[in-house]
């Protein structure tokens, strides 16, 4: 008799959110310290920088039996001028990086699904990133983009400046095109919650 093993178990329902409960905010530190510097080796013991000291974390999040559990993607945004924003340090857990398709909450005002924003979680937070920012006044997004992932955000609406050397690792520094990401007004709903926590 053959007993094979069964398949890791996937959500595919996805809540984006900011890490505001102590869970959250936990699990966002080691999902980063785990892909960046256990798998990347990026950096040795902590990725913790400056920048976190005033960026918004922003998570995606999966549920067991309809309860917020798991943080499976992270990404943070910080503004460094009126109006110009940054994202970093984005990362989605190993078990989620080949999900195709997910419904989403939290994602989009009033939940509408907006390709190529659903074809992946990187992609969802990208969206939600860039369109929590815009609620928030931006003017000009930009990130520095590790060279394997060029094409994912050339598909999604963004364009190379020019390329630059980051922690010995060869980066695109790039822009998004601000009119396929809309400000968001669930994001500012749920700011509101996580300004009053952190505070």
């Amino acid at each position: 008799m053959i007993i094979e093993t069964p398949l890791p178990y996937k959500c595919k329902f996805i809540t984006f959110d900011f890490a505001y409960e102590p869970w959250q905010r936990r699990q966002y530190w080691e999902l980063r310290k785990k892909i960046f510097c256990d798998e990347q080796q990026i950096f040795r013991d902590s990725d913790r920088d400056g920048i976190d000291e005033r960026a918004i974390p922003i998570v995606a999040e999966c549920s067991c039996g309809g309860a917020l559990d798991e943080v499976i993607g992270v990404v943070r945004i910080d503004e460094r001028e009126p109006g110009v924003w940054f994202g970093s340090r984005l990362g989605v857990a190993e078990l989620y990086r080949l999900i195709a398709g997910f419904n989403s909450d939290k994602l989009f005002d009033g939940n509408i699904p907006v390709n190529p924003f659903t074809l992946g979680i990187g992609a969802g937070l990208i969206f939600k990133a860039v369109s929590t920012a815009r609620a928030l006044g931006c003017r000009e997004f930009y990130a520095h983009i590790q060279v394997q992932n060029v094409k994912l955000f050339q598909r999604l609406h963004w364009r190379v400046l020019d390329t630059v050397t980051m922690h010995g690792i060869e980066h695109a520094f790039m822009q998004a095109d601000l009119d396929y990401y809309p400000p968001s007004a669930v994001s500012l709903t749920q700011l509101a919650k996580w300004q009053q926590i952190s505070a």
